[in-house]
């Protein structure tokens, strides 16, 4: 289920921010395309220069680290790899940043479904920046069986 929700301090209503969840979509969407097909350039092409990643034991500063890390990954233990994603939430701060959680993982070649153990929560920190929707920060953590 998606939940649109805004902050009590935005005014703007739903119907208003259709365009701007439509740009959001565009920009994960792409980010996942990209990691489906090994481009950790791509992957990061909508991410800020300052953003960062955390994952458990990891924290990625700045999109030329992320991008660094991905590639390397593409190149070894995540080659082939695409991910499963489902929104779970989408909410706006304000005009010009947003938060969507989602239910997340990795599928690994030969893998139809993403294994119990492998689904995390990530949440995910989107800002506008000169009229473009960016990736600014990344958090996973794994999804707590029961």
């Amino acid at each position: 289920m998606t939940d649109i929700r805004t902050s009590e301090d935005n005014d703007l209503g739903r119907a208003d921010r259709s365009a701007d969840e439509v740009a959001i979509d565009a920009v994960l969407d792409a980010s996942y395309r990209a990691w489906a097909a090994g481009d950790a350039t791509g992957m990061v092409a909508d991410y800020t220069p300052d953003a960062t990643a955390i994952m458990p034991g990891s924290f990625r500063d700045g999109r030329d680290a992320i991008r660094q890390s991905m590639a390397h990954g593409f190149a070894g233990p995540l080659a082939g790899t695409t991910t499963a994603n489902r929104r779970l939430g989408l909410r706006f701060l304000g005009s010009d940043a947003a938060i969507v959680v989602t239910e997340s993982g990795i599928l690994f070649p030969g893998q139809a479904e993403v294994p119990e153990t492998g689904r995390v929560h990530a949440t995910w920190v989107l800002e506008r920046r000169k009229g473009r929707w960016a990736i600014a920060a990344y958090h996973n953590s794994p999804v707590q069986a029961g």
